[in-house]
């Protein structure tokens, strides 16, 4: 699907292709498609047990999102015990905290992408 996808695409011109998937964490962790990186986003209203309840997303991802921080005031959520979950199963995994809302943190996402490009 994604070589169809990209066939009218200039990919020698192109600095990031990002492809998501919306389904779920099994799914993305299951495939390789040629990827430089994976990115797993979680957000919290889903729960810190996830990188444990998933490990290969996490375990395969290079970055960890962890969105809607916003939202940690009115969460049952530790935010600490995600990280360490996350760390568990990838020691090496980047941790971004970002709330897409409120821009919270977006800019270390961006310039992480930046850096990323320029090698």
């Amino acid at each position: 699907m994604i070589m169809h996808g990209t066939e009218n695409f200039d990919l020698d011109n192109l600095d990031v292709l990002m492809i998501e998937n919306v389904g779920n964490l099994v799914c993305p962790a299951a495939f390789d498609l040629g990827e430089h990186h994976k990115v797993a986003v979680l957000s919290v209203t889903e729960g810190e047990d996830k990188p444990l309840k998933y490990p290969q997303m996490f375990r395969n991802s290079t970055v960890m999102l962890l969105n809607k921080t916003d939202l940690l005031p009115h969460l049952d959520f530790d935010l600490e015990k995600c990280k360490e979950y996350a760390r568990r199963v990838s020691p090496g995994i980047i941790i971004l905290e970002v709330s897409a809302r409120s821009g919270e943190g977006m800019e270390a996402w961006y310039q992480w992408l930046k850096d990323g490009v320029k090698k």
